[in-house]
């Protein structure tokens, strides 16, 4: 890859904007949708709390599901690099993750000027904090239809609001739609 690395917040929720992972139910072309994003990836960085929760992939790959898509997510899942910012955590139990010796805004900086893939965020928190900071250069927001009521919001610790542009939008038949958004200070 030739080009720096850019940093994409990508996550799934809920109509009203919910991120709580027992709210949605992914298909398999949602599935489909995130093993390509996957491939794709040079890094995925979680907090410890999402990290936990995406330990059930590896699981899958241990006892294999009865959905293909979500066999083939798992795999891939188990083969993206993984760095987990945690302060709890003494290891990660899993061959490609690491945890991160260094700060959040240290190690997105230093990403961001190296090449290579992109690097995408999948945990609220650490896209909150990188929002604030101005960090994130593409979110990627899948949007299901169905309306929680209750959870853990995205957006809450913001102290302004993030001007956005909508660059593209992909429609699954379930009625998620991914919206990607640049922001507006950002070229094409």
């Amino acid at each position: 890859m030739n080009k720096n690395r850019k940093i994409i917040a990508s996550i799934n929720i809920t109509l009203d904007g919910y991120c709580d992972h027992t709210a949605v139910d992914p298909d398999e072309e949602v599935h489909d949708h995130y093993t390509d994003l996957l491939k794709s990836a040079g890094l995925v960085l979680y907090g410890r709390h999402t990290f936990e929760l995406m330990k059930y992939w590896k699981d899958i790959m241990d006892s294999p599901s009865d959905s293909p898509s979500m066999n083939e997510f798992a795999k891939v899942m188990d083969e993206v690099p993984k760095l987990v910012f945690s302060n709890t955590l003494q290891s990660t139990d899993w061959d490609s993750a690491k945890l991160s010796t260094k700060g959040l805004h240290e190690t997105v900086l230093e990403l961001k000027q190296t090449k290579g893939a992109d690097v995408y965020v999948g945990s609220p928190g650490l896209i909150n904090t990188l929002t604030q900071s101005g960090l994130i250069g593409e979110y990627q927001i899948c949007v299901h239809p169905v309306i929680a009521g209750s959870g853990k919001q995205l957006f809450t610790e913001l102290s302004s609001s993030v001007p956005l542009i909508l660059k593209k939008v992909k429609t699954f038949k379930s009625g998620a739609v991914v919206l990607y958004y640049h922001l507006n200070s950002q070229p094409g």
